[in-house]
């Protein structure tokens, strides 16, 4: 009976063998199915990527759209036209929605330039003509406005320095008056 009850050293290995191959078997089949899913989730993965860039476009252009509108091309800073139109050509260097809008937007753009230049906001206007220039390095236009805004830091210069000495003039003249 005690025979019958255990099976015999050979069978036990062959049962051994046999359990080893099985958990083989089910670790390989496991393995190809998981791996087979990552790869759709990797693809899907990627599809959500790809909609939410396109999804990200969109929000842009619409952002965009609505500063053209309310008359919002290169001021306040964070929250214009010009970079929100950039940042869509960072997404999509070819967006041609973009790349026509700050085309078309670029003379009056430049004018709002030019108004902060007369307006004496040489910093806003320095900034405002960096926009510009990420859209168009080369334009000769640009260039116009970099030398006014120069010149106009120049005559800021000229203005603070004659500021500066007329007070210390007066302050000379109060602590000359005053040892009389």
């Amino acid at each position: 009976m005690s025979r019958s009850a255990t099976p015999a050293p050979r069978q036990r290995a062959l049962i051994a063998v046999s359990l080893v191959v099985l958990a083989a078997l089910a670790g390989g089949a496991y393995w190809w199915l998981h791996g087979r899913n990552a790869g759709n989730a990797a693809a899907t993965t990627a599809q959500d990527a790809g909609s939410k860039d396109d999804s990200g476009v969109s929000i842009l252009l619409d952002l965009a759209k609505t500063a053209v509108t309310e008359k919002r091309l290169v001021a306040p800073a964070g929250s214009n036209a010009y970079e929100f139109y950039l940042s869509v050509l960072q997404l999509d260097p070819q967006n041609k929605v973009a790349l026509e809008q700050l085309h078309d937007s670029f003379p009056s753009a430049s004018a709002d330039v030019e108004r902060s230049i007369n307006d004496n906001s040489l910093d806003e206007a320095q900034r405002e003509l960096a926009l510009l220039r990420e859209f168009d390095s080369t334009n000769y236009i640009l260039s116009l406005l970099g030398g006014k805004l120069d010149a106009q830091r120049q005559i800021q210069i000229h203005q603070d320095e004659a500021r500066a000495a007329i007070i210390q003039a007066q302050q000379s003249a109060a602590n000359g008056g005053s040892m009389l």
